[in-house]
């Protein structure tokens, strides 16, 4: 069943049942599917038609959610954007969407009058041989490792993906999701389709920099709560809002985090902190959807550890150690960009960036990226290993490793760090604290403080912006 089809459905099996709730609105799966299909006959009035893109941008509110199942209602295809994209930016996009031969039209039986979701568009086949219809959206990424991509995203991979969600991570329809992050990305739009298709009630918040209204959220009539949280956003409820974090931890059912590396010392603060909790690490990127999850409150805190692949996934290692992935969640490829698909996407599968190992007991143990290993005289230095163990360290609020040059090594890992209360930090006390935990050659030879760790607006470490 689709995303707009599971809305119709509870619009009648439970009309009155809060289906999206801001902190300015209520929507119930009667209203929201009222708003959606009155915004899909707006759409085609205004000539939407089936298979164009039509993008817009994100504003974290119910209305994106009305408009993003409209789109799709007229068969078209959703290509939500950056709440700060401007509109001649907007346009940019659309005119670029629309000069590319690379989708395919897509069949959607819905509840919409209109022109026929079959009619053919004037985008046709990709550039791989594998099919591609129903191309539901198209979603452009973070661009941390190079230009932003546009990656076409079927309807099948968000079934898939929501099916793996709701198996590995138990959505039920009793739930009352926080969603807390950017909706034109995969992290949190993939959160809307399990909670949407299981009867559940999403909570959309613009971000988590007021926590005041985060924990608001916990006087709401409702049995059971979850959230997705990078783990920055982990560490900020860890060092700031601890107690108001065990205030509500009998009503949280679970916690799910990714995107990122999470360190051994937050996840074991996490599991202090919820101890009735369900805490997951989850490996998902916009190219590959979600593919595993691992429960560390359950099964031990490890850095790294993802656990075994979902229902509709599967994972191998390549000869050169990249992670590789197969499965209904995966993209159609790159819109566009015929070269980067074939790169990346290959007979069925996904070639990952992500270097891993694959334990006896089916595992996926991520061991850092490539482009990212630092290689100091000789001898390579995963940047992850090293911030999870200077994470540790009660003197640092956060951290990360990068390489700088080194007059005779060449290369030499650096930390840059965030002291603590606005300590003063001095580089030996960091040094003194990693030996025993690291080997010698992947303790820092550089230190520097600074005021904050640079981010993307998604939580992950910006590398590319401590490169010379």
């Amino acid at each position: 069943m689709t995303l707009e089809g599971a809305i119709a459905h509870f619009a009648t099996l439970t009309p009155d049942k809060a289906a999206v709730i801001t902190a300015t609105e209520k929507l119930t799966y009667a209203s929201l599917h009222h708003r959606i299909c009155e915004r899909a006959k707006q759409l085609q009035a205004d000539g939407l038609c089936a298979g164009q893109p039509y993008a817009f941008t994100t504003t974290q509110d119910a209305d994106f959610i009305v408009t993003y199942c409209a789109v799709h209602l007229c068969g078209a295809v959703s290509v939500p954007l950056e709440s700060s994209t401007t509109k001649e930016h907007q346009q940019q996009i659309l005119d670029g969407l629309n000069g590319q031969d690379t989708l395919t039209s897509f069949n959607r039986n819905e509840m919409v009058n209109g022109p026929s979701a079959t009619t053919i568009a004037p985008w046709r086949k990709s550039v791989q041989e594998r099919s591609m219809v129903n191309i539901s959206d198209v979603l452009f990424t973070t661009g941390t490792t190079g230009s932003a991509k546009g990656v076409m995203i079927s309807e099948e991979a968000w079934t898939a993906n929501a099916e793996n969600l709701t198996d590995r991570l138990g959505f039920t329809a009793e739930l009352l999701f926080i969603v807390c992050g950017p909706l034109n990305h995969l992290g949190s739009l993939s959160k809307i389709y399990p909670t949407l298709t299981n009867g559940a009630t999403l909570y959309i918040m613009s971000n988590l920099k007021d926590l005041g209204a985060f924990f608001s959220v916990f006087d709401l009539p409702f049995a059971r709560f979850a959230t997705f949280l990078v783990p920055s956003s982990i560490r900020m409820l860890l060092q700031f809002a601890r107690s108001e974090l065990s205030a509500v931890a009998r009503k949280i059912d679970f916690v799910e985090t990714g995107a990122a590396p999470i360190s051994q010392s937050d996840m074991e603060q996490l599991c202090q902190t919820l101890p009735h909790s369900r805490l997951f690490n989850t490996y998902a990127s916009t190219e590959t959807g979600i593919v595993c999850s691992y429960e560390f409150s359950r099964y031990g805190c490890v850095p790294g550890l993802v656990g075994p692949p979902m229902k509709h996934s599967t994972v191998r290692i390549a000869e050169d150690g990249r992670v590789v992935c197969s499965g209904s969640t995966i993209m159609s490829g790159y819109v566009g960009s015929p070269q980067a698909s074939a790169q990346v996407l290959r007979e069925g599968e996904v070639y990952t960036s992500d270097f891993g190992i694959i334990s006896p007991d089916g595992m996926l143990h991520l061991q850092g990226r490539g482009d990212d290993i630092i290689n100091a005289g000789g001898y390579k230095v995963n940047p992850i290993e090293v911030e999870n163990a200077a994470s540790a360290c009660p003197l640092i609020q956060d951290c990360i490793c990068v390489p700088a040059p080194h007059p005779v090594l060449g290369t030499a890992p650096k930390l840059f760090y965030v002291p603590r209360q606005d300590q003063t930090v001095k580089p030996r006390l960091i040094a003194d604290f990693l030996k025993g935990r690291l080997e010698s050659y992947k303790i820092p030879l550089f230190y520097e403080a600074t005021e904050a760790i640079k981010r993307t607006y998604n939580g992950k470490l910006d590398r590319k912006a401590y490169k010379d």
